[in-house]
């Protein structure tokens, strides 16, 4: 009866243990799914253009500046020059002459322009020398008067210039006119299109450093001409100060 007894205490350890067995927590296994993606670059076209304006407005600023420098520089000489000469004065008559050829050619540029259009701002420098021009002549400084309204006519005549320039291209939906041209160069192999998109034509093409001169944009694209005097359109990336 004794080893029944034992052999019925053993099968229900048994039994219990293989019970705990399979009751035992399971450990989940890792999910190797969840991997963290990373997110997309979202590019901000707006920003970019808005940013390429401004890269443009820096060049058209930059070249003002070194157009009134160049000028100044051009009335200091001038200056130098008058000194030199102080025996030989213009006469009344001659300054009251180079006025009156400074008033018809500032007249003439605004016709160009437009008159009922904004003054260009060579017409608005044009017409500042020639009112200094006035002040110098009613003094009786009929040499400096005569300066004066030479360089109102010089004025004049590079408002003309650009005017005509303007002329010779249509001007486009949303086209900004730079206040003056820009002496630009390329920087680096740069199709010329003949409109401001990657999608319009190829007019030809242009090696790096080859000089051009800007007058307009659109968003990215540049309205320039060549030495050749060939229009087109450039994107702005490739192009740059001239050295």
């Amino acid at each position: 009866m004794r080893p029944l007894l034992l052999m019925a205490a053993l099968f229900g350890a048994a039994c219990h243990s293989h019970h705990t067995a399979n009751t035992l927590p399971v450990r989940p296994s890792r999910d190797t799914a969840r991997v963290t993606q990373r997110q997309p670059v979202v590019r901000d076209t707006a920003l970019e253009q808005r940013a390429a304006r401004l890269e443009l407005k820096v060049l058209e600023q930059e070249a003002q500046v070194d157009e009134l420098q160049s000028r100044l520089d051009d009335a200091r000489h001038e200056v130098v020059r008058a000194m030199a000469k102080l025996q030989s004065l213009a006469t009344r008559a001659e300054a009251a002459s180079g006025m009156a050829e400074a008033e018809i050619a500032l007249q003439a540029l605004r016709a160009a322009n437009g008159n009922s259009a904004p003054p260009s701002p060579e017409y608005g420098q044009g017409s500042q020398l020639l009112q200094l021009a006035t002040t110098e002549f009613d003094q009786q400084n009929y040499a400096g008067a005569l300066y004066l309204a030479t360089e109102a006519k010089n004025a004049a005549a590079a408002g003309r210039g650009r005017v005509a320039s303007d002329d010779r291209s249509a001007t486009r939906r949303g086209e900004v006119p730079f206040a003056l041209p820009l002496r630009l160069q390329t920087t680096g192999r740069a199709n010329v299109r003949e409109g401001p998109g990657a999608g319009f034509k190829v007019l030809f093409t242009l090696e790096a450093g080859v000089a051009i001169v800007a007058y307009a944009y659109v968003d990215q694209w540049v309205r320039i001409r060549d030495d050749s005097d060939r229009p087109g359109w450039i994107h702005q990336t490739l192009v740059d100060r001239r050295q």
